[in-house]
């Protein structure tokens, strides 16, 4: 079902190879036989981690995000060391890293693509629970603040926009969401 819209590949050209972003620029092939020009960034993928206290509390890292100019609320993230690390592992490292904490349970919540229209990085999003404060260690370019908050203020927060972050805007919800669902059966 959908066989109809596929876009084959003709040819592939790297236009930028940096350490976090490759540029491509692909000519495919339209349904319509067609050709197309499409321009896309292959990225490592990563993870985010959403800490929450038995009080019902989230920690989140403020940060200042340079290509949106903003200060942002984000979850704790990152991207994988390797194509092939285990996104649990890059979880359990930006958790430390970013806030100190360590967690006794982590439970995967979901995996989302980015910005499909432009990239192929997708994040593996998790929640982590039974936490245990130890000290930030965040990267030498990482400048971080813990912040620690109601889930609910933080739900309302993304439903005002003051949390504008994807990753961080689905992981609040979904976590909210799955206390919901818990507390009514």
């Amino acid at each position: 079902m959908g066989e109809e819209l596929i876009e084959k590949k003709v040819s592939s050209e790297d236009i930028f190879d940096g350490t976090l972003l490759h540029v491509k620029r692909d000519t495919v092939t339209l349904p319509n036989g067609n050709q197309a020009t499409r321009e896309w960034i292959s990225h490592p993928g990563a993870s985010s981690i959403l800490p929450l206290t038995p009080e019902g509390e989230v920690i989140l890292v403020r940060q200042y995000r340079y290509p949106i100019g903003k200060i942002t609320l984000e979850v704790p993230a990152g991207k994988l060391d390797a194509p092939d690390e285990d996104p649990l592992v890059c979880a359990k490292r930006e958790l430390s890293e970013e806030t100190g904490y360590e967690a006794k349970t982590i439970t995967k919540l979901s995996t989302i693509a980015t910005t499909v229209g432009f990239s192929n990085e997708y994040i593996h999003m998790y929640m982590a629970e039974g936490l245990t404060p130890g000290k930030q260690h965040p990267d030498e370019d990482e400048f971080i603040n813990v912040v620690k908050m109601p889930l609910k203020e933080a739900v309302a927060m993304v439903l005002d926009g003051r949390i504008c972050d994807a990753k961080s805007a689905a992981s609040i919800l979904l976590v909210e969401r799955r206390l919901r669902e818990k507390q009514e059966k």
